[in-house]
C-alpha cells in the first residue's frame, strides 16, 4: 500500500530531503515555469507538502495570491512553519485538503499546480476532474510529476546539472514509488473533463500541461 499523505515523523525526514540542493532547484525550475504560465491572479497547489514550492512563488511574485493544500496534517503542520519563517504567511495559506474533494468553489483559480504528488492519488482521474472543476475558464493545470523512464537526453542533462549520484539515487527511488510514464499521463488526462493534455519535461520532473477551455 503506498500512502497517500506522508505522516509524522516521515513528514520531518522529507522536509530535510526537501531543502537539499537538487530538491531547491528543480522548486526553482517549476516557479519559473509556472509563473511564465501564469504571472498574475489565484494559484492553488495541490499535494504542497513542506510549501517550498509556495514559498519560492512568492519570493518571485510577491502580489500572487497563493493557497496550498495538503491531504498530510503534519505536512500542513511543516508548510505553515517554513511559510511563516520565509515571510510569507501574509499572501500564502496552507489547508488540509485531499486532491479528490478540494474545498473550493468553481472557478476559483487562474492555475492549479501540484508538484511530486500525482502518484501518491488514490484517484488520480477524481484528482485533475477536482483540478478542472476549480480552475476558471482558460485556466491552465500544471502537473508535474517523476516518471519512470526518463528520455536519454533529459537523463544526461540532469546527470551534468546534478551529478550522476544524485540521478543515481532518484533512479533507484522509481523501484519503490509507483511512477507511470509519459504516456500514462497522456491517457490519464483524456479519461478526464480535460479531454487532452500535452507532456514535457521542466529537469526532471514531466510536466502535464492542461487547459479548461
Amino acid at each position: 500500500m503506498h500512502p497517500q499523505g506522508i505522516p509524522w515523523p516521515a513528514s520531518l525526514l522529507y522536509n530535510r530531503l526537501a531543502k537539499s540542493s537538487v530538491f531547491q532547484r528543480h522548486y526553482e525550475l517549476v516557479a519559473e515555469d509556472v509563473l511564465s504560465r501564469c504571472p498574475s491572479g489565484n494559484i492553488l497547489d495541490v499535494g504542497t507538502g513542506p510549501g517550498w514550492l509556495l514559498v519560492r512563488l512568492c519570493r518571485s511574485r510577491p502580489g500572487l495570491a497563493i493557497i496550498g493544500v495538503d491531504v498530510s496534517p503534519a505536512m500542513v503542520s511543516k508548510a505553515r512553519e517554513n511559510i511563516e519563517r520565509a515571510g510569507c504567511s501574509g499572501s500564502v495559506r496552507v489547508q488540509e485538503a485531499s486532491a479528490d474533494r478540494l474545498p473550493f468553489a468553481e472557478g476559483s483559480f487562474d492555475a492549479v499546480i501540484s508538484t511530486g504528488s500525482l502518484h501518491h492519488w488514490r484517484d488520480p482521474v477524481a484528482g485533475l476532474s477536482e483540478i478542472h472543476r476549480v480552475l476558471k475558464a482558460g485556466g491552465r493545470g500544471l502537473v508535474y510529476d517523476l516518471v519512470a523512464h526518463v528520455p536519454d537526453p533529459v537523463a544526461r542533462e540532469a546527470a551534468r546539472r546534478f551529478g550522476r549520484l544524485r540521478m543515481a539515487l532518484l533512479w533507484l527511488h522509481s523501484f519503490e514509488e509507483p511512477f507511470g510514464d509519459v504516456e500514462d499521463l497522456e491517457t490519464l488526462a483524456a479519461s478526464t473533463p480535460f479531454g487532452a493534455g500535452r507532456t514535457r519535461f521542466v529537469g526532471v520532473l514531466c510536466c502535464l500541461e492542461l487547459k479548461k477551455e
